[in-house]
């Protein structure tokens, strides 16, 4: 049922951008973009079932667990737990996910509402992939393991090794950050786009710190959902513009942070 409704989403989004493309400022092709966004979402269903391949902690295990293992930089969270802040991040995050329609209230990008619904759909496609691939990869404990007030069998499920990196905070960065970018490439001349950009900036941040508090991740687990969610936002629109002359390139990488395995996109600038 899964997959039937993926595939679904990818002819429904795909066939809307083919729609009107004439006042747009982005060019699609089905013959791109739908490759491009089929993979992304069966590479996030592939990184979803990585994530549930993964083994839980054992009493044994938890038993070892000491603060002190934690780097200095994300140590001051290690115990944090918070039932409130968890269910309170929920706002923000569901928010982030409401505001790209938001354009139907703008004549510029109403008119071009299917492309850029397809572009959407693309943009989360690729956070999807990044965050549950990377996620399934590295078994990082979160925060509110380390805390005794936390039960058991809590900690032994394998959900509470899921803290590497952010996924709230990046599919949220990536909605956000998306809606501000096509606002500002529809409308040039607005003196609301400053405004724009800086609602898109604090919702994300909003979520990474309740998903702090709520002891879900560490602050670089945020750091890092935020900045991949943030460059997925815009550069996916911005990869599609047509008079993208910036010299932007986009390029896989793979590597290591803070003993963790990534994998991420490289953003290039050729002079």
């Amino acid at each position: 049922m899964k997959l039937k409704i993926l595939i679904f989403s990818l002819l429904f989004s795909q066939s809307l951008m083919l729609r009107a493309q004439q006042d747009s400022p982005y060019k699609t092709s089905w013959k791109v973009d739908g490759p491009i966004t089929a993979a992304g979402m069966g590479l996030s269903y592939y990184g979803l079932t990585l994530m549930q391949d993964k083994d839980g902690l054992t009493e044994e295990q938890i038993s070892r667990l000491q603060t002190s293992d934690v780097n200095g930089f994300d140590r001051f969270s290690a115990g944090w737990d918070s039932e409130n802040a968890n269910k309170i991040s929920d706002i923000p995050f569901y928010t982030s996910f409401a505001m790209p329609f938001i354009w139907v209230l703008n004549d510029n990008i109403r008119s071009n509402a299917g492309q850029v619904f397809g572009l959407y759909v693309q943009t989360m496609a690729v956070t999807g992939t990044l965050f549950t691939i990377t996620n399934g990869l590295n078994p990082r404990t979160r925060p509110m393991i380390y805390s005794p007030d936390v039960d058991m069998a809590e900690k032994m499920r394998a959900n509470s090794r899921n803290s590497f990196y952010a996924g709230h905070t990046a599919a949220s960065a990536s909605a956000t950050f998306f809606f501000a970018k096509v606002f500002h490439d529809f409308n040039p001349d607005s003196p609301a786009r400053p405004y724009v950009w800086a609602a898109a900036a604090a919702v994300p941040a909003t979520v990474g710190y309740f998903r702090l508090k709520a002891g879900k991740h560490f602050l670089s687990d945020n750091i890092i959902g935020y900045t991949l969610g943030a460059a997925a936002g815009i550069l996916v629109p911005q990869l599609h513009k047509k008079t993208n002359r910036t010299g932007l390139s986009l390029a896989p990488v793979m590597g290591s942070f803070m003993g963790y395995r990534y994998e991420g996109a490289a953003l290039g600038y050729r002079f």
